[in-house]
């Protein structure tokens, strides 16, 4: 029977991945404040919604 736990390197991935998505949320806030095109903007804001979603995701998977 295969184990739920992540491997050393898995972890660590996944912990990769939380950083970049924290740094686009990073980058998306600061270029919202420069965008002065709605479109623009409304596309930021949902990238913010999908790197928290993604960040959350990947937390409950560390949490196993």
């Amino acid at each position: 029977m295969a184990s739920s736990k992540l491997a050393i390197h898995e972890t660590l991935e996944v912990h990769e991945i939380i950083t970049l998505k924290q740094s686009a949320i990073l980058k998306a806030h600061a270029m919202k404040s420069l965008a002065e095109d709605d479109t623009l903007k409304q596309m930021l804001d949902n990238e913010v919604q999908r790197s928290e979603k993604a960040i959350k995701d990947l937390q409950e998977v560390l949490a196993k």
